[in-house]
Order: C-alpha cells, then sequence, then structure tokens
C-alpha cells in the first residue's frame, strides 16, 4: 500500500496537487455526526412515535435503547472513520439521570451533562438542535407558527432554552455551536392563509433569538423544508422563507441547507457559492433523498461529490459547518452512520485533491474544451490509493475491511439488544 500511495503521490505531483499537504489539512475538518441515527430519532424525554412531518423507515435489530448504548454506538462509529467529528445532539436526548424529568421548555445545561463530557473525552464540539417534533404540545401540527398564543409561547421558550444550552455547550468544549432551528408546522391540504403562519414564525424565532448570546459561541441558524409526511401541501419555514430571514438578521443566525429538503431536481451544490456570496458562514445537512427526504445513507455519489467540490472550490472549508443528517432503520445503524461520515470525507477529500485553480484558470481563459479534457482527466487519478493512506495514518479500518469490523460489533454487541 506504501508504494501505491508513494506512486500516486507522484502522479498528483504532476498537476500540482501536494497529496501530504492536503492530508494534513483534512484530518482536522470537523464534521458533525448526528446521534439520532443510532436510536431512530427516539430520543430519552418521550415514548411515543415520531410526529412532525418526519418518518423513519425499517426495524434492524440492535437498536440504541439507553444513553449509553447510544454513546457506545458512537464511539464505534469514531474508531471506524477517519477525521475530526463533531457530536450533534437534538434536545429530545437529554438525560434526567436524577429522575427529575422537566418538559422542553424548562430544560438546562445539567439535562446534557453526559453528552458534554462525552464531547470533551474526545475533544469535540457540540452542535444542537431545539426538538419541535414529537410532543403533545405540538397543536394540529404547528409548533412556532400556531395561532394558538400559548403554544407558540411554549416553544419560543424551548428555543430560549436551547439557546442558552448551546452557549454553555460552547463554553465547555471551546468550539462554537450550531444550534439549529428547523419545524415541520405546515399543512395537509391547501391552506387559505399562507402568510399568516410564517408572520406568526418570523416572530416567534426573532422572540427565540432576542435571548442573549455571543455569536461567536453560538450560531443559531434556520433551515428550511419543501414539504413533509402529513404537511405536503404547505411548509411554513420554506426554502424562500428561511433564506430571507437569515438575510435579514445576519448578525444574529445562519441559513441552513439539508441537501433532502429542496425539489427533486435541484441540488444544493449549486446553491453553495450562491449563498458564499452573501454570508460569511453556512451551515449545510447532508443526507442522500430519493424522490423526497427519505434520509437514505449518505454515499459517495455525485451530488455529495459535487457539494464537497463548491466547499472546496470556494475556499469555503472554513466558511461551512458540515453535518450529517439521516436516520436509516432499515439497515445496520452502525454501518449507515460509517458508510456516510466515511463517504462525506471522501468527498472532501476527493475534492481537495482536484487541481481547482487550474480548472478556473481554463474557464476564465474561456479554454472550455481544454478544461472538459482536463476535468475528464481528474476523473481518473489515484484517489483510491490516497484514501487508503488517510485511512491507515488515521488508524482506521480500510474499506475492505469495514464489513468485518461492523459484523463483529453486531455480534457482540448489537445482537444482544433483546
Amino acid at each position: 500500500m506504501c508504494n501505491r500511495y508513494e506512486s500516486a503521490k507522484e502522479i498528483y505531483a504532476k498537476v500540482g496537487i501536494d497529496t501530504e499537504a492536503v492530508l494534513s489539512k483534512i484530518k482536522n475538518l470537523a464534521v458533525s455526526l448526528h446521534c439520532w441515527q443510532g436510536d431512530d430519532v427516539q430520543g430519552f424525554d418521550h415514548d411515543g412515535p415520531l410526529t412532525g412531518g418526519i418518518q423513519t423507515t425499517g426495524n434492524y435489530p440492535g437498536k440504541a435503547r439507553t444513553p449509553e448504548e447510544l454513546i457506545a454506538d458512537m464511539e464505534k462509529v469514531m474508531a471506524l472513520c477517519p477525521g475530526k467529528k463533531k457530536l450533534n445532539v437534538h434536545a429530545c436526548y437529554a438525560i434526567f439521570e436524577d429522575g427529575k424529568f422537566v418538559d422542553r421548555d424548562k430544560l438546562e445545561p445539567k439535562h446534557f451533562q453526559k453528552w458534554i463530557d462525552f464531547a470533551k473525552k474526545y475533544n469535540m464540539g457540540i452542535d444542537f438542535n431545539p426538538t419541535f417534533f414529537s410532543h403533545p404540545k405540538v397543536k394540529d401540527g404547528l409548533t412556532l407558527s400556531s395561532p394558538d398564543e400559548a403554544t407558540r409561547k411554549f416553544w419560543i421558550e424551548h428555543g430560549k432554552a436551547c439557546i442558552r444550552i448551546s452557549e454553555h455547550m460552547a463554553k465547555e468544549t471551546g468550539v462554537p455551536c450550531v444550534m439549529n432551528i428547523w419545524t415541520g408546522d405546515g399543512y395537509k391540504d391547501i391552506p387559505a392563509d399562507r402568510m399568516g403562519p410564517r408572520m406568526r414564525y418570523k416572530q416567534s424565532i426573532e422572540a427565540i433569538l432576542s435571548e442573549p448570546y455571543d455569536f461567536n459561541l453560538v450560531k443559531p441558524c434556520v433551515e428550511s423544508k419543501v414539504f413533509g409526511i402529513g404537511v405536503e401541501a404547505y411548509t411554513v419555514g420554506s426554502a424562500e422563507f428561511s433564506l430571507s430571514f437569515a438575510a435579514e438578521h445576519k448578525d444574529k443566525c445562519l441559513p441552513l441547507m439539508d441537501n433532502g429538503h429542496y425539489h427533486p431536481t435541484e441540488v444544493v451544490s449549486d446553491k453553495i457559492p450562491a449563498l458564499l456570496c452573501f454570508f460569511d458562514e453556512i451551515a449545510l445537512h447532508i443526507t442522500r433523498p430519493i424522490r423526497w427526504d427519505s434520509d437514505h445513507t449518505v454515499l459517495f455519489d455525485d451530488e455529495t461529490k459535487e457539494m464537497a467540490k463548491e466547499i472546496v472550490r470556494c475556499d469555503a472549508l472554513d466558511r461551512v459547518y458540515m453535518a450529517l443528517d439521516y436516520f436509516d432503520a432499515s439497515i445496520n445503524r452502525i454501518a449507515s452512520w460509517s458508510i456516510g461520515l466515511r463517504s462525506w470525507q471522501k468527498a472532501l477529500l476527493l475534492a481537495m485533491l482536484t487541481p481547482n485553480a487550474e480548472l478556473k484558470a481554463l474557464q476564465d481563459n474561456g479554454q472550455l474544451w481544454e478544461l472538459i479534457l482536463k476535468q475528464e482527466g481528474v476523473k481518473s487519478l489515484p484517489f483510491g490509493d490516497v484514501w487508503n493512506e488517510y485511512c491507515a495514518r488515521e488508524g482506521v479500518a480500510l474499506d475492505c475491511q469495514l464489513v468485518d469490523e461492523i459484523k463483529a460489533y453486531e455480534k457482540d454487541v448489537l445482537a444482544k439488544r433483546v
């Protein structure tokens, strides 16, 4: 393998790429690992089903049932994947260690201390998400946009509590906390009033952001969605709404794009450079939609490659907060996590091994047939040998070893969860 890497290193050098510099840089790029893949977004503060326009499909054996099991599974995934990780937690994963339950509007940092300890153990930052779904106080499918004032107030207080928790997490870990605001608010059929719910939603988010916080520590985001289960006709937090809100409140929040939250013919890769023209920072949720936001395991596919490519081309690795967001319960959850994280790492590595400056110069000089030729030539460069070297240096399994690693964990750990 060493000889293969040395050969690849020489080949990349001929097109102006220093593979050693790339490997040195990529290992320090943090990717946020979402805790909800391990237990199908169940969380620890309720026993009921998922509600709010989202749905997990499948029932593969071995789902995490406790905080201890979920953390152990995440540790296994981290050990199988190269690169720097960040932890991503939803508010419904509060851990009431003293047995004293509080509702979501009363959550405090102490309810996430176990997650903070976990992050600090591995020198990770934490991202955080208010949970505006799967709760009795989601009234008629609405939260922050509800016409009922008491309902809105409850969820506003939940958002404010999450601001305080996020700032505490950032101070404890020394890493900024991305706090993402997403709701499934909407209607199954054609609404009579489209503007009213959006005005209430706007005012509610502004109320949440009125909670004092240091924008250097807490990075609130607004995330859009085109539709959800049970809200097929109308989603309050549309792409136009969320992007406009972020643009109007640039000193308080960021836009967050989830590449599963758009129409099937839209691609987020094209939206990334557009937003970077206007925002100092943006956030990205990486998933794999098939026909709709079905949250499939991320693969090393064309759109995944293109999103990573645009981040690298735009010299925006320090301007884009990258997080995985999917929940596949139809296959081994450790495999799903690992495949997704490794696929995004591969996409980043491939993008960083591309002679982007040379390609840009060809475009700017109007040398378009030469640009096509060079772009096609890049596709056959020995990327896989550099990826294998990266995995070896990080002390994680090669692709060919991953099946045996996951099967062993399934046999020794997951299969015993009955």
